[in-house]
């Protein structure tokens, strides 16, 4: 019987050339990893000691992106990169230089950025160094030179998110205020902004549930406007009795109020079951950053880091990820 086509209705340009490979005959998950994993070894820099957690973007018909690669003294440190084809990658060995006046807020480390075209810029979001972990906020029309602005929050915060485009006449960004160590708990927040300077009209989005989600949550890709609402990708984490474990999951938001939650899966979509994903410096991680989708097809390649050392990436259908959501949804 042939399968029924996706009604789902997915906002933005045709992105023909996105990375793929078709699911695997006989597999039957609702994600199939990409059987060329790691894309991004840990050494793929002279500098670097892992490359992960890192954001891809289309840009000027290939792709480029912003890597977060932390180097043989184990700074944690953001560097551009250049792809023909979105999974042999060219990363500059140097480090980004952000341009910006003030010295005491200005770059020092970053890790875990995301990357979001909105109206006729780059913006770049990261886990900036302040007195502590907060959002950094820069923008580039180039990858070559990129003009930071103000911290976005005080700390301590991270997984800063950027939705695509405003809504109701305000940027938007999801975030997880949380310590300054390795958080043992947390929940994803919205915040609104006029000018992406002032950050306010904080929402709580949602909070911890059970099992892989049970310790700690924070938002994954860009959110992907569909008709169902916002897509979004984002990361759970389990406190088991050999650490912590990280895996992936998805909700859908409301599109005019995005810190309504519609529907959130219970299962996960990927947790480390491979040993790129099990084996590395911090074991048992897959961390979700960005997402490239092709409107057309509903196809959608996520780029996640691996145990904190590599790069992977993996593939689904859009309306095949709301559908699964839909069965499997836990949100009352």
């Amino acid at each position: 019987m042939a399968k029924a086509k996706s009604t789902v209705k997915i906002k933005g340009a045709a992105l023909p050339n996105i990375p793929w490979e078709d699911r695997p005959k006989g597999h039957k998950e609702i994600i199939w990893r990409y059987s060329g994993n790691p894309i991004i070894q840990r050494d793929a820099i002279p500098s670097s000691n892992s490359i992960f957690n890192s954001a891809v973007v289309p840009f000027k018909g290939k792709f480029a992106g912003v890597f977060r690669c932390d180097d043989r003294s184990r700074k944690q440190c953001l560097h551009a990169g250049f792809s023909d084809d979105g999974v042999n990658w060219n990363i500059n060995p140097k480090e980004i230089d952000f341009a910006w006046k003030d010295k005491e807020t200005q770059y020092h480390a970053g890790y875990d950025p995301r990357v979001v075209w909105i109206e006729d810029r780059y913006w770049v979001q990261w886990c900036n160094q302040y007195h502590g972990p907060t959002i950094g906020l820069a923008w580039t029309k180039d990858f070559k030179k990129f003009h930071m602005v103000e911290n976005a929050f005080l700390p301590f915060n991270r997984n800063g998110v950027l939705f695509p485009r405003k809504i109701n006449g305000q940027y938007v960004m999801l975030s997880r205020p949380s310590d300054n160590g390795h958080t043992p708990f947390g929940d994803i927040w919205l915040s609104h902004s006029p000018d992406m300077n002032y950050w306010g009209k904080h929402r709580w989005v949602m909070g911890r549930a059970g099992g892989w989600q049970s310790t700690k949550i924070g938002a994954g890709p860009i959110p992907i406007e569909t008709s169902e609402g916002w897509l979004m990708i984002y990361h759970g984490v389990l406190n088991s009795c050999n650490g912590f474990v990280y895996s992936f999951g998805a909700a859908l938001l409301d599109l005019k109020q995005p810190w309504k939650v519609l529907a959130r899966s219970g299962d996960y979509l990927i947790s480390p079951w491979t040993n790129y994903e099990c084996v590395g410096d911090v074991p048992n991680v897959a961390f979700p950053c960005a997402a490239l989708v092709d409107p057309p097809t509903q196809r959608i390649a996520i780029y996640y880091g691996c145990a904190d050392t590599v790069t992977g990436i993996c593939f689904s259908h859009v309306g095949e990820i709301i559908k699964w959501m839909r069965k499997c949804n836990i949100q009352k």
